[in-house]
């Protein structure tokens, strides 16, 4: 069964930076879509930033271009979201999620195309 396990979370201030972790047990689509989510109290969960971990093309929401960075260490079946410039907008919970897809240009911003799912890591950042 496959486990996705984030870490890394954590509160920071306003212009700090975090390292977001996700560790992808038993996950065998080597090539495949992956994606870090968030939520914030009161909305909806929202694509962060996407990633083909074949290709290592990646995909940005427009709100953490320039600011935040996707990456994919194979050899370690790890996930990360490298966090600076930190906002108070970017407190939520942050969700890693894996797709069996290995095309993820046109959608790797959906929700229901990742498969599998973490259980969060929460980032709290103050003014």
């Amino acid at each position: 069964q496959v486990q996705l396990v984030e870490s890394g979370g954590g509160s920071v201030q306003a212009g700090g930076s975090l390292r977001l972790s996700c560790a992808a047990h038993k996950y065998t689509n080597s090539g495949a879509c992956m994606a870090w989510f968030r939520q914030a109290p009161g909305k909806e969960r929202q694509a962060v930033a996407g990633i083909n971990t074949g290709r290592g093309s990646t995909y940005y929401a427009d709100s953490v271009k320039g600011r935040f960075t996707i990456s994919r260490d194979n050899t370690k079946s790890t996930l990360y979201l490298q966090m600076d410039s930190l906002q108070s907008e970017d407190t939520a919970m942050y969700y890693c999620a894996a797709s069996v897809e290995y095309y993820c240009s046109f959608n790797w911003f959906k929700i229901d195309f990742y498969n599998y799912w973490g259980q969060g890591t929460q980032v709290t950042i103050s003014s």
